[in-house]
């Protein structure tokens, strides 16, 4: 390992869910110690720090709370790719020889209610989204009920993504949903935008996350169980606004951000969908885990019918995604999301997930996509 390769010594995690009276910065900094403490190391070593949030406009005065040592400290925001975004700032400050250890920390408190569009995130005008013009439900439902369309996807395929959630999610600990649901009791569910019923989609909540990096080479000082960044890549996307909001875009026509991305990412990890063992995807909505299943590489359009009902997405099948519940269980803090992929990742290469192990991880892969248009991914090795 040289000086410029990056390792993480250590995660950090506030379960997702409700918490009345507390802030988003507290919750940031239980996470950052919860890191801290995995790494075995003091916050005072921390060189730099990354702090990504939605609704708190300056997360990096989480110093306030971890201690006034000076660090450098800097705030990132990039819609739901603000995790990776953190994580891959704080790897590059390393890579470049700047510092030896860097922190990524998110943080979020949303309120109850579907994401609406909002200048700083979507540039569409504040009015568009109070009068309900563009909900979350509804720019996702129109988008799984073209891709069900042109690839023969059906509504059970929807529910059993959802319902492997939520028993991925029973079996953490961690997880806001903790309760196993069939596939009768999604489908049934409320309707909130055709196809996708109450179960299909996740709920913006209260969290944090938290990654502490170090230069590979030393890694050793501080962890026997270090976990590698081979990559991590953003891509926005390349046809505007027309691109994002429209589910009458061909999807042919042009690769989406989340194509882009995983393309770079494969190139620069020297690594192929084949090689992955553990996988985390951006389910806003369980349409979404399905599109992204082959977006990312992982299958061809229309092949996700016949390998979720051959369990292959499940915790002992050929690719497990999501083994920690995914958003669909855990819920999205903006900020915080991406980190809780990276959370689940190490700990699924470390062998410390407990029910949810899958035998055998060495390679995890992790993906996020959100407004307007920002897909990111990440590869981890041991």
């Amino acid at each position: 390992m040289s000086s410029s390769d990056v390792a993480i010594i250590g995660v950090g995690l506030h379960p997702f869910g409700r918490y009345p009276g507390k802030s988003a910065l507290e919750m940031g900094e239980d996470a950052v110690f919860d890191a801290l403490t995995d790494a075995g190391i003091e916050w005072s070593d921390v060189q730099e720090l990354y702090a990504g949030s939605m609704e708190v406009k300056n997360p990096e005065a989480i110093v306030g709370l971890l201690g006034l040592t000076g660090v450098p400290g800097r705030a990132v925001f990039t819609g739901c790719a603000t995790g990776a975004t953190s994580l891959a700032m704080a790897a590059n400050s390393i890579k470049l020889g700047e510092h030896d250890i860097t922190i990524a920390v998110g943080l979020d408190k949303h309120e109850r209610g579907a994401f609406a569009a909002h200048p700083s995130v979507s540039g569409l005008p504040g009015w568009y989204g109070e009068a309900g013009l563009f909900l979350t439900t509804h720019f996702f439902g129109m988008k799984i009920n073209r891709y069900m369309h042109d690839f023969g996807i059906t509504p059970e395929t929807l529910a059993k993504v959802s319902a492997k959630a939520m028993r991925n999610g029973a079996a953490n600990p961690s997880a806001w949903r903790r309760k196993a649901l069939s596939e009768e009791e999604i489908l049934n569910s409320q309707i909130l935008n055709y196809p996708l019923t109450q179960y299909m989609y996740c709920g913006p909540d209260e969290g944090a996350a938290a990654v502490v990096l170090c230069r590979a080479d030393k890694a050793h000082l501080y962890t026997d169980t270090p976990v590698y960044l081979r990559a991590s890549t953003l891509r926005s996307r390349r046809e505007g606004a027309f691109e994002l909001l429209s589910p009458s875009l061909p999807l042919e026509s042009v690769p989406s951000p989340t194509v882009d991305a995983s393309k770079e990412a494969y190139e620069i990890a020297g690594i192929a969908p084949s090689d992955v063992d553990v996988i985390q995807l951006q389910d806003t909505d369980a349409g979404s885990e399905i599109i992204h299943m082959a977006e990312n590489g992982f299958c061809a359009d229309g092949d996700q019918e016949k390998l979720i009902a051959a369990g292959e997405t499940e915790i002992a099948g050929r690719l497990p995604i999501n083994t920690d519940g995914g958003l669909l269980a855990n819920g999205e803090p903006v900020g915080a999301s991406g980190l809780r992929q990276i959370f689940e990742l190490v700990n699924q290469l470390r062998g410390r997930a407990g029910d949810r192990q899958v035998n055998d991880a060495k390679v995890g892969y992790a993906q996020l996509y959100g407004a307007p248009g920002t897909a990111a991914v990440t590869i981890l090795s041991t």
